[in-house]
Order: C-alpha cells, then structure tokens, then sequence
C-alpha cells in the first residue's frame, strides 16, 4: 500500500518536473544552449523537497534535478548532501554578483524563473563572463566547505598536510577540501557546456578561473598551544577564503576583462582544457594572452541604459543614484544622460542601542529624512 502510494506521489511530482522543464525550454528568455541551465536550480531547490533517505526517491521527487543533465543528476547521486551546497552556492554567487554591480548599470537582475540570469546568457560579453565565473566560484566554494563541516557523504576535511610545517608550527586542525570542491565543480559545472565553438571555449574559462581563485585565495590559520596562554607552538590549516575576498578579486578581473578570439581561425577544433592559451588569443595582438585567472569575453557588451526585450537589459530608469558622485554610481553616469528626479523620504532605523547585562540589547527608534535620487 505505502509503496503504491510513494509510486503514484513520484509520477505527480515526475509531471510537474516535465513541467518545469517544458516552461523552460518554451521561455523568451531561455538560453540557445544548455549554458547555465543548471542555475535554475536555485529557484526550485528547497528543504522541503529534498527527500535524502533515498537516493533514486531524491531523484524523482525532486523538480529542480530537472533543469539538470543526465551527468549532473549522476553526480548528485553519487554524492549524498552535495545538491544542499551546491543551492547554497549559487545564493552566495548571486548576492555576491549584486552587491559587486550594485552601482553601476548592470546591477546583476535576476529573475525567478528557471533561467535565472536571462537573456544575458545568449552573449558572450565580459558581464556574462562574470556571471559563469562567480557562479563557478560558488560551487567549489561551498562544497569544500561542506566537506569539512561533514555534511557531504563522499568527502570530508584535507587530512593530507600533516606534520611539521616549520620551527615552531606544524600542520593538524580540519582543512577545507579545495581540491574536491574544484574537481567535482569541474565535472558538474562544466558538465552543461555543448559545443566546440567560442562560447564554449569562453564559458570553460571562465569556469576554471572561478575555481582557481578560491583555490589561490586560500589562508592559512593557525591555534596557538602553550602553557598561560603562551604561543609556544602553533597548529595550522588551511582555510577557504571569504566569498567576499573572491568576489572582489573577480571584479577586478572583470574590469581587466581580455577580448578574445580563436588562436587558430582555420579550425574549431578545441580541447575540453579551456586554459591551454594555443585555443583563446587576444584580439588586440599588442595585448598579452589571457592567464587562466583572467575573465574572457568576444562581444561587445549591450547598451544597459534602456529596456530592452531582445537582449534581455532592464534599463537603470527609477535606479537610486548619488548625485554628489562623478564615479559609476554618479546620477549623471547611471542615468545615462536623462537626468534624475529628487525626492524625500522618511526612515526610521534603530539607534542609541544599549547591552543589559545579561543579556538583553535595547534600542530607540530614530526618524530621519533622507534626499533619495532616482533616474528617469
């Protein structure tokens, strides 16, 4: 009786996955390949339907694996507890890809459809270049921490520093593991890439730059041992660098941004290694080739000023702008020239807040006005 139930539950939950997977690929704003269709995940995944007492159970009732490929599902699988971080890093690389372009006229829109980043996804310009590579990043970055903190099956700390690691210092402690979040982000980030083309080319490197700057930002910490709080000798580790940290260091590749061409014009053959330099030149000839933590990026981006429905751009009209500012976030700049209205508002914040002993904090309510300036 009960598993006629779970069957008949699972066909339900199977048609709406087709479902989700029928209104994805019928949207305006789907991407003409699967690039990225794997974000939509984002949207879909929740506790609530995660069902992991069984792993084909998991499979069948959950709708977001729909948006998955047959590799990527496998993968899932394979590695019990993974599909939490894999969800939790992408809500870390979008709050991270808004807050990096909260000033300027891409601010990182997103939407609550199964194509999270829209049309952009269709280009292959340096804001796309940003959105694979911070995504990328997302992923290796929180599967290495769940694996440390034991909440995947298949992985836990980097045990393999061990030993001494200098006169007065030596390694223990539990490690993030860099390197299975970067390998497993290979296989199932880049699992969604199809082609030989320069897109694909593009969207694997920025893939692997992504990775490589958590891999490269990694910190050692260390716990010091002594006798009356002396630091006699210290044990260390190495630990994930904040997300904040990668994002940064991405942005400043973004605006570093290389153009890129084919190496070979006479042939599209390409390896799947998207960081071998003979497969990606500069289009400048002056300029040098790309390091493989370089962003990579072959079309001009689109004119983010005004709405516009065929390249997906939301335009800035009604963005708040500083109208003291001559920077990206200036009104001049972010308005693009229309010009921008002024208007007051009141807010009322938390203030002359106060520790009791113990342990409660109180607060007053303080009002203010404030100048907001939005563009036309």
């Amino acid at each position: 009786m009960w598993s006629d139930i779970m069957r008949i539950l699972a066909l339900l939950l199977g048609v709406k996955a087709a479902c989700v997977l029928l209104v994805s690929s019928l949207s305006g704003t789907g991407a003409v390949n699967n690039s990225g269709r794997w974000w939509g995940i984002v949207n879909v995944a929740s506790s609530a339907n995660l069902l992991t007492q069984s792993k084909s159970v998991q499979l069948v009732l959950d709708p977001s694996l729909a948006l998955l490929s047959r590799r990527q599902r496998r993968l899932i699988r394979q590695n019990p507890g993974i599909l939490h971080a894999i969800v939790a890093g992408l809500h870390t690389a979008i709050k991270e890809c808004k807050w990096q372009f909260r000033n300027r006229r891409w601010n990182c829109p997103t939407t609550h459809s199964p194509t999270v980043f829209g049309k952009l996804v269709n280009r292959g310009c340096r804001e796309t270049a940003f959105v694979f590579a911070v995504t990328s990043a997302g992923v290796t970055h929180a599967v290495a921490r769940s694996c440390s903190e034991g909440a995947i099956e298949s992985c836990t700390c980097d045990y393999r520093r061990r030993g001494p690691g200098g006169p007065d210092w030596h390694w223990g402690g539990c490690s993030d593991n860099v390197d299975f979040g970067r390998v497993f982000g290979r296989e199932f980030v880049d699992a969604s890439e199809r082609g030989r083309d320069l897109r694909y080319l593009t969207n694997l490197h920025n893939n692997e730059a992504g990775r490589l700057t958590v891999a490269t930002e990694m910190r050692q910490e260390c716990k010091c041992h002594g006798m009356s709080g002396s630091c006699t000798i210290r044990t260390c580790w190495m630990r994930l660098p904040s997300f904040r940290t990668v994002g940064d260091y991405l942005k400043d590749r973004f605006d570093g941004a290389s153009r890129v061409l084919y190496a070979n014009r006479g042939s599209n053959r390409a390896s799947h290694r998207a960081t071998e330099p003979r497969h990606l030149q500069p289009e400048n000839p002056t300029h040098k080739p790309p390091s493989s933590r370089d962003l990579v990026y072959f079309e001009k981006s689109p004119n983010f000023c005004s709405l516009n429905g065929k390249h997906g751009t939301h335009g800035t009209s009604g963005r708040t702008c500083n109208s003291s500012s001559p920077g990206l976030d200036g009104c001049e700049l972010l308005c693009c020239g229309r010009g921008y209205k002024t208007h007051a508002e009141k807010v009322t914040e938390r203030c002359h807040c106060t520790f009791h002993w113990c342990c409660h904090v109180s607060c007053l309510n303080c009002t203010s006005t404030q100048t907001l300036h939005q563009c036309l």
